[in-house]
């Protein structure tokens, strides 16, 4: 039996619960590599799948989460890969003895993903390459890659583990704000994984039972496949001195009725929970059938943080059609240049003027079109939120795009000859991406109806032939200039009312049947407006244009996709408001405001510059200009409208800044907040989320001395005692949090007068507050507040003992 035969009967299936805690109860110690214990303790490592087999778990996990060469680098481990994920497949495989199907556990590398850090696509994949293949050999049944916060090396994993020809499971971890750290939502992140190939996909870690089932119901809302939820026994809290994971195992099963009634069919557990857990899971789910789910119908498009849909059942869909360098000297010179920023520019406007995604054309005569398509992806799905459309029929450009984009992108397009059939299908399949279908072939265009047609329903059984579906396929018409023939939009209308009667999407782009003729948006809104009666469901526009606009929202109504006229009541409320981000628009230097929102250091750097260079104060531009732009993105990072990879483009591009106002003042800005300590704490070799606060700190103007990680209290109180205004630790393993304990009261004892804040993915307030730190922050805006307000608070203290002679 393998994966796919027990999820084929829709009964619940039970996995195990944690390794880490289990292997720590039997003697590992903190800052020890829990991977080699495959080698040097594996009977101890066996006891621990015995316990959750005798339990009744149907899936068991290797004890491999780590065993990738970057993290068992960090023990200087990294020559071991292929020897720990052999030996833990091994292991697993004598316990089960064909009882239970063994599942290597696969988790992320700790690293952030570029431009913000520095793990790119093809170095991802030969990583997970190296593990999965190692387990794979071993004789592992499937893959569950787990605990990822980052989509694209989620997606780089399941295609590494994916090409073993095993099932593959992913589940991903969420944030309080219900995102992965770098700020996608569950639906997204199930809807890129769906389409990528994953047999299942879900959530692990992140909290109790009670935070992981509202992440579950959006899943659960826009995808069909089998879910996942291995939820933590809570979040820790301090007891007797000793770390207490709150939810027992009755409360824990509890919740498994509640996970089988929204259509979850796998559950376990993650950190804190037992084989108690599972056995009073087991008891309350075994032989109970998962609840039927009929999810979201259309084609779904995703980015990193955001999806939309696009079929009958939902709203036009507007696609941006700004980003094509025909006619535009500049973009044609940008692109030349490589000089993303005047990308970027181009896509952000169309975001904001309402497009839902945005059309990628950068075909350049004599310019090679893979390294341009591959540079415009990256720099786009960093800065912006619209998923992309990649507009080339290119094989190689596509090819080398396509797996940089960090969600499902519309691949536009494939047409009816056999070579792009043969080409382009294909790469669509393997990336998870949807296709649109133009409806020509090697003849050319046809010119009636039911040949177009024809070539719609030829390229559908060769995109079924490769493995998609009619969901993933949108037909483009072809909308010719009705200048040159009279009857050709009238062919184009008449097929698209044919091709809905396969049950296939529509998309067009509309600006070609005015091209020639005077009052082209006329044209193009009449034309637009005649498309969507019969039946379009996408266009590829100009987003900019109020005409386009009034007219989506308009047919949307009458033609019965905006229920209630909701969306178009909002359009008309929206029209009738003053708009625009004020807090830019009224500054000396408002490009500066919009170059720090977007993330754009080259724009930020250049306009900082000429501002000097007429003779503007330094610390006026501070204070005026970037510090409220800074706050206004904070802000909007609270709000949801931004997420983490924009805050971090921000905070790089305000540290630019910051280098400019030094030199022209001679002195250091960055320290005038205050000088923080930064360390995670001794055993935890994780500090992504260090990492992340020390470069919101520096953005905002502190002075950070960052340790490292696993580091010693002795190392962190002698940093302290040489001068800090604040001390930052971060622990993320439930593990290493005696150790962020005994770190924080070393510093107590040793510079009682430095104030100490906390944060990590195990740590809540209450814990903080229970070992003595002096506050909490649950990510990085969170923690330059804290610092802010510490900051403020030990300053104040020291004036006022200075005041009464105590200093």
């Amino acid at each position: 039996m393998d994966l796919r035969d027990l999820l084929a009967g829709c009964r619940a299936v039970v996995l195990d619960g944690a390794m880490g805690t289990m292997l720590q109860a039997q003697g590992l110690k903190p800052g020890e590599c829990p991977e080699s214990w495959n080698s040097s303790y594996p009977e101890r490592v066996k006891a621990v799948h015995q316990a959750y087999l005798a339990a009744g778990a149907g899936i068991i996990e290797t004890n491999t989460f780590g065993a990738n060469r970057v993290k068992l680098g960090a023990y200087d481990l990294a020559e071991k890969v292929q020897e720990f994920n052999a030996a833990a497949v091994r292991i697993a495989k004598e316990a089960a003895c064909g009882k239970a199907l063994v599942a290597a556990s696969v988790g992320p590398t700790g690293r952030l993903w570029e431009p913000w850090g520095d793990l790119g696509m093809d170095e991802a994949l030969s990583i997970f390459r190296e593990q999965v293949t190692a387990c794979a050999e071993a004789g592992a049944d499937l893959f569950l890659i787990e605990t990822m916060a980052e989509v694209a090396e989620a997606r780089a994993a399941l295609i590494a583990a994916r090409e073993t020809g095993l099932p593959v499971v992913v589940t991903l971890t969420f944030t309080e704000s219900g995102r992965t750290l770098t700020g996608t939502d569950p639906a997204t992140a199930a809807l890129t994984l769906a389409n990528l190939g994953a047999s299942a996909v879900g959530a692990n870690c992140s909290g109790g039972p009670a935070e992981l089932w509202p992440a579950l119901a959006e899943m659960a809302r826009v995808v069909a496949l089998p879910l996942v939820v291995q939820p933590n026994g809570g979040l820790p809290h301090l007891q007797g001195g000793h770390s207490v994971f709150p939810v027992g195992p009755e409360e824990f099963a509890s919740w498994g009725e509640c996970f089988l009634e929204i259509g979850v069919q796998v559950l376990g557990g993650c950190c804190g929970t037992t084989p108690e857990h599972i056995a009073a899971l087991l008891d309350r789910v075994a032989g109970r059938f998962v609840k039927e789910r009929k999810p979201v119908s259309g084609l779904a498009l995703t980015s990193r943080s955001r999806a939309v849909f696009t079929g009958t059942a939902h709203l036009p869909l507007l696609i941006g059609e700004g980003i094509n360098p025909t006619g535009k000297k500049r973009l044609a010179a940008a692109l030349k240049a490589r000089a993303w920023e005047e990308v970027v520019a181009l896509g952000y406007s169309q975001e904001k003027a309402g497009a839902g995604a945005l059309d990628v054309n950068v075909g350049l005569p004599g310019e090679p079109e893979e390294e341009l398509l591959c540079g415009a992806v990256k720099a786009l799905a960093a800065r912006l939120t619209s998923p992309l459309v990649l507009d080339s029929a290119n094989p190689a450009a596509l090819a080398a795009a396509l797996p940089e984009y960090p969600g499902r992108a519309l691949v536009n397009s494939v047409n009816g000859s056999p070579e792009s059939l043969e080409q382009v299908l294909p790469l669509a399949k393997h990336y998870g991406a949807a296709v649109v279908a133009l409806t020509l072939d090697e003849k050319g265009i046809p010119r009636t109806a039911e040949d177009r047609f024809r070539v719609a329903r030829r390229i559908m059984e060769a995109a079924k032939k490769a493995g998609l579906s009619s969901q993933d396929i949108l037909v483009d018409c072809l909308a010719l200039t009705a200048g040159a023939a009279e009857a050709s939009p009238m062919e184009t209308l008449r097929a698209i009312r044919l091709v809905k009667e396969l049950g296939l999407g529509t998309i067009l782009g509309i600006s070609n049947v005015s091209h020639g003729l005077p009052e082209r948006e006329t044209l193009n809104g009449t034309f637009l407006a005649m498309a969507l009666a019969a039946g379009l469901d996408a266009v590829i526009a100009n987003p900019e244009s109020s005409q386009v606009q009034k007219v989506l929202m308009a047919g949307a109504v009458l033609t019965g996709r905006d229920p209630g006229a909701q969306r178009y009541l909002e359009g008309y409320a929206a029209a009738v408001t003053p708009a625009g981000d004020g807090a830019i628009a009224k500054k000396e230097n408002p490009d500066l405001g919009l170059a720090l929102l977007v993330g754009n250091k080259e724009a930020l750097t250049q306009g900082v510059r000429a501002a000097l260079a007429r003779g503007e104060d330094p610390l006026e531009l501070l204070h005026a200009e970037l510090l409220p732009a800074l706050n206004q993105v904070g802000e909007k990072y609270a709000r949801g409208e931004h997420f983490l990879p924009q805050l971090l483009l921000s905070a790089e591009a305000m540290e630019a800044a910051f280098g400019l106002l030094e030199q022209a003042l001679g002195s250091f800005v960055s320290g005038q907040a205050g000088r923080v300590v930064l360390a995670t704490v001794a055993g935890d070799i994780h500090d992504i989320g260090k990492n992340i606060v020390a470069a919101l700190l520096r953005a905002n103007s502190f002075q950070v001395l960052d340790l490292g990680r696993d580091v010693s209290p002795e190392k962190i109180v002698a940093a302290a005692q040489a001068g800090a205004d604040v001390v930052g630790l971060s622990a993320l393993m439930t593990t290493t949090l005696p150790s962020l304990e005994r770190t924080v009261h070393a510093l107590k004892a040793a510079v009682p007068h430095v104030p100490v804040m906390v944060g990590g993915a195990v740590v809540t307030a209450e814990y903080s507050a229970g070992i003595g730190a002096d506050g909490y922050a649950a990510d990085g805006v969170g923690a330059v507040a804290l610092a802010r307000r510490l900051c403020t608070a030990k300053s104040d203290s020291e004036r006022r003992k200075k005041q009464d002679g105590l200093l």
